[in-house]
Formats: structure tokens, C-alpha cells, sequence
């Protein structure tokens, strides 16, 4: 007797998803973000930490030491986190010969600090989305 299809229950996506390995769901992502009053970030950036690794083909981003350096720098260390994720994304697309997105670091950088910073991981993560499905 055939058993058919049973979905593997570590596979986060659904079946027959063949999105890229560093796609995210922005709108979903935002959302639990929002409603796990901002732990889920946490995992969003490492997630981001993760591809942006991965695509430069080199371990440019720790999640620990972006979580130990922002708590004993009260947080000024993520600014330049943000400006060097920005700059990363775009040396992927340069390398990619896809289009630079103009100012990426710096407005990061400002968004994060005018209390926005969520809304850099949102410009994030649609550059890196565009990157893996390019």
C-alpha cells in the first residue's frame, strides 16, 4: 500500500515552494516582528547575517558579536552594523552585475537612527529577496 506524499515536518516551506534559500516573506516577517514585540527581529537579522555571508562567499557578519557589541556599546555599534550590511548588499550587487542601490549604508545608518530601523531590514531584506531571484 502506497503511503503518497508526507510532507517532511523540519521543512519550513510549504510544498511545492521552490522560492531561493534566502527568500523571506517581508509583510510576515514585519508582522511577527511586530507581534513578538521585536524578538523575531532578532532572528531576522541573523537570518540576513546568514545570506548576506553566503552570497559574499565569506564571514563578514557574527550574530553574536552584533548581539554582545550593541549591548555594551548601548547600541551605537548597530549603526555601523547597519551601514556595513547596507555596503554588503551592495558589493553583492556589484559583483552580481545587478543594479546598485545609491546610498544604501547611509540610509540605513539614518533610518536606524531616527528609530526606523525595522524599516532598514525591511529595505534589506527586499534588496536580498531581489538578489535571489534574480
Amino acid at each position: 500500500m502506497s503511503e503518497g506524499y508526507r510532507p517532511d515536518p523540519y521543512d519550513a516551506r510549504p510544498r511545492g515552494d521552490d522560492r531561493p534559500e534566502h527568500y523571506a516573506n517581508i509583510p510576515l516577517y514585519l508582522l511577527l516582528t511586530i507581534v513578538t514585540f521585536f524578538v523575531f527581529n532578532l532572528y531576522w537579522n541573523y537570518k540576513q547575517m546568514q545570506a548576506c555571508n553566503d552570497l559574499l562567499d565569506r564571514d563578514d557578519f557574527s550574530f553574536l558579536n552584533w548581539i554582545v557589541f550593541t549591548l555594551l556599546t548601548c547600541g551605537i555599534y548597530h549603526f555601523f552594523y547597519q551601514y556595513k550590511m547596507g555596503a554588503a548588499i551592495n558589493e553583492i550587487q556589484e559583483r552580481l552585475d545587478l543594479p546598485v542601490t545609491e546610498g544604501l549604508p547611509v540610509l540605513s545608518v539614518v533610518a536606524s537612527i531616527l528609530g526606523f530601523g525595522m524599516v532598514a531590514d525591511c529595505i534589506h531584506q527586499h534588496e536580498i529577496n531581489r538578489i535571489v531571484t534574480r
